[in-house]
């Protein structure tokens, strides 16, 4: 006979699998069983066979069993490994919070999937721009070459935390955290 879980026990076991972090997709080496009609879009909404997913849960449980493997991304799971399409990163940085001033400060981040990460060496900030418009794109890596998008009320509220600092030997406009600085761009740059 067999069992099929109720919607409270798949939700339980989430927020209990939650709790203690994310899987350890990374000691998992299962067969690739080939892509799905699965795509995340820039804005952090997730899309199965081209209508987006609207459970919180579910999206957060996949997005705890994401893998990037070069430039592609998986879900992976202890049996099966498959492949799905990102248009820019996996995740989105919705919030953040800093404490702290100067080199002292500490940057928090959470994402839409409720992922939390400080910025730091071991996962830094990174301002990417668009070749034909300059314009900024703000990431901060999470976990296992897994990068968050940063929003754009968010960065906003980042660049009033900037300040001027020497970074090789160049004058750059940029954040700290956790005590590294993080050069958003040079000094001579600013209007």
């Amino acid at each position: 006979m067999i069992v099929k879980p109720s919607a409270e026990g798949l939700a339980a076991s989430v927020t209990a699998a939650a709790k203690k972090g994310p899987p350890p997709v990374h000691l998992w080496n299962p067969p690739f069983c080939g892509d799905i009609d699965m795509r995340i879009a820039r804005d952090g909404t997730w899309f199965y066979l081209g209508t987006p997913i609207g459970r919180a849960p579910l999206v957060k449980l996949f997005s705890s069993i994401l893998r990037r493997e070069g430039d592609a991304y998986f879900l992976v799971t202890p049996v099966e490994k498959v492949g799905i399409r990102v248009d820019d990163a996996p995740l989105l940085a919705v919030d953040f919070h800093a404490s702290g001033t100067g080199p002292t400060q500490s940057l928090h981040f959470v994402t839409k999937t409720e992922d939390e990460v400080t910025a730091s060496a071991e996962n830094p900030l990174r301002i990417d721009r668009d070749p034909e418009t300059g314009e900024p794109a703000p990431y901060v890596h999470v976990r296992a070459g897994l990068w968050a998008l940063i929003d754009r009320k968010s960065f906003y509220r980042l660049v009033d935390l900037g300040c001027h600092h020497d970074h090789q030997g160049q004058s750059w406009f940029g954040l700290w955290s956790e005590g590294c600085f993080f050069p958003v761009i040079p000094s001579v740059d600013l209007p």
